[in-house]
């Protein structure tokens, strides 16, 4: 009979986050020795590793970190929320980010190339797959330099991480405006910071498509100048910050919003696990 009790599963399930036959099977392997079960279930991970890495990694979570002048956020995903919201993978989240943040990356690339204790991040993440018995991926890494931040992270479930993080950058002294457009970002959704940071090719796609839709409309071609501007101007109010309505207040834009307190925006990200 071997050598350990229900509550030795429990423990173990519940460090590593791996699965119930597994974590039973390991440790009738190691006859109850519980690090000697931790490194079966790392070496079986191990080769499984590529047998994952074809799956789908629609869970996890956003974090990020300031370090003088510069914020890192990053996102951190997985395959489920079980192993989302276990503590061992919110401890690689944290590795993670702290050694990206050192290394200063904007890029997953050079994010994975960062040094984490004398191993490179892609090694760590790696190895705790390997444990966990999940496909785990760093999908998405930027860091922001400026002179202040707003950081706000948010919960779309009380029993899992954040699932939604912005980092605004912003010059001036009124941090709970900041705050609130960090907020309204996590609603809106904004893609760019301000209608001169669209791509033209992107507006000029937009113009073509209200155009179309306008003439198909059976506006007067007199007016459509004018109506194709309108509604331009509306798709601008969909993408960038500065242009949309603010949500606490929709007769204000963020700009004007922005404006009245003092402070000017300069950079934002926001990042939603599985968007």
């Amino acid at each position: 009979m071997a050598n350990f009790t229900i509550a030795d599963i429990k423990t173990l399930r519940e460090q590593l986050g791996t699965g119930m036959v597994d974590t039973k099977k390991a440790l009738e392997e190691a006859d109850g020795d519980l690090e000697k079960a931790v490194e079966i279930l790392r070496l079986k991970g191990a080769k499984g590793n590529a047998k994952r890495a074809d799956r789908s990694t629609s869970e996890g979570l956003v974090a990020a970190v300031r370090q003088g002048d510069a914020v890192t956020i990053i996102e951190l995903n997985t395959e489920t929320d079980f192993v989302a919201k276990n503590e061992r993978f919110g401890a690689l989240a944290d590795k993670v980010l702290a050694a990206t943040a050192t290394a200063g990356a904007d890029s997953v690339e050079a994010a994975l190339a960062a040094d984490a204790d004398g191993t490179p991040v892609a090694q760590i993440i790696s190895d705790e797959a390997a444990i966990i018995g999940e496909k785990v991926e760093l999908r998405r890494v930027r860091t922001l330099t400026g002179d202040n931040f707003e950081i706000y992270l948010h919960k779309t479930s009380k029993d899992l991480p954040p699932q939604i993080g912005v980092v605004v950058a912003y010059t001036g002294d009124d941090a709970e405006t900041a705050r609130s457009i960090a907020q309204h970002i996590s609603f809106a959704n904004p893609s760019y910071l301000s209608r001169d940071d669209v791509p033209e090719a992107d507006v000029e796609k937009e113009r073509e498509i209200v155009t179309e839709i306008s003439r198909n409309e059976g506006k007067p071609e007199a007016a459509l100048p004018k109506i194709v501007e309108g509604r331009v101007g509306a798709f601008f109010k969909q993408v960038a910050l500065l242009d949309q309505d603010y949500a606490k207040d929709n007769k204000l834009s963020v700009a004007k919003v922005a404006a009245d307190a003092g402070i000017t925006i300069t950079d934002f990200a926001r990042f939603k696990v599985g968007a």
